[in-house]
């Protein structure tokens, strides 16, 4: 694992360099710019808010009374899927987007996947200080869970990182894995307790939503921050654990066939 650590911190800089580039480039040529990494989270939590909450009157559990809670409860689910959406999305066309990095021997090709989950965390992390201060205004208290938003989100990143480094790779040889990568992305979202709480699902199958990776994450982070919920614990022991080793695997993978790549583009 160490090896994976050893190349973000000597690129550290230029893995910098091209995140803030990513999202600059992003929002380049339009009127408001950069703004709009505020207005398009914010804009959608309103409508959510009001949709869920005044127009059809939804309520998240037994016992919650608060109108506007659900729209909060949903985005707080959804921002964690917009990450790991948008790193499995735009991973298997990393590399075959940029052919011009892999003519260059000298250029890093694996901090490219560090790049997506970057750019993924900065538009997060707008969203996560939005949801924060809207659960604090909603509510007039903040819960010291909170703190613990870091602890829950690395493996989520740990996990992101593996499978960018895997699927980039993947997407060189197989070009179908987009569009299937495309799909799972939305199974994900449907199979995952953002849209209703993990309670609604009949007691037996509970189980299986676990094997839905956001599952525990999107959970979690609708308890430390919305509920002012303690984590659990040893899920997250094994979480961690799991998205370790699949972020190994997915760097070992990256660099033992990056060297073909050069062949196929």
């Amino acid at each position: 694992m160490i090896p994976v650590f050893d190349t973000f911190w000597r690129y550290r800089h230029l893995v910098g360099q091209l995140i803030r580039r990513e999202v600059l480039e992003r929002y380049r040529g339009s009127v408001f710019g950069l703004i709009w990494s505020f207005l398009h989270p914010l804009l959608m939590l309103l409508v959510y808010m009001f949709v869920f909450g005044v127009v059809f009157k939804m309520k998240w559990g037994v016992g919650h009374t608060d109108d506007y809670q659900f729209g909060v409860v949903i985005f707080a689910g959804l921002i964690v899927h917009a990450l790991f959406a948008e790193c499995l999305v735009r991973s298997p066309t990393l590399i075959l987007s940029k052919p011009q990095f892999v003519k260059k021997v000298v250029f890093p090709l694996e901090i490219l996947p560090m790049v997506i989950v970057g750019t993924a965390l900065f538009h997060m992390s707008v969203g996560i200080v939005i949801l924060l201060v809207f659960n604090t205004f909603a509510h007039a208290t903040v819960h010291w869970t909170i703190l613990l938003i870091p602890v829950i989100l690395l493996p989520l990143l740990f996990l992101s990182l593996g499978l960018s480094w895997f699927l980039a790779s993947l997407g060189v040889f197989i070009r179908d894995i987009g569009h299937i990568v495309g799909i799972l992305a939305t199974v994900l979202l449907f199979l995952c307790p953002i849209f209703y709480p993990l309670t609604a699902v009949p007691e037996g199958a509970r189980g299986l939503m676990y094997l839905n990776p956001l599952t525990l994450i999107v959970i979690e982070m609708k308890n430390i921050v919305i509920f002012g919920r303690a984590p659990d614990w040893f899920g997250l022991f094994v979480y961690y654990g799991i998205s370790i080793l699949a972020m190994g695997f997915g760097y070992y993978w990256f660099n033992r066939t990056r060297r073909a790549f050069a062949d196929v583009i």
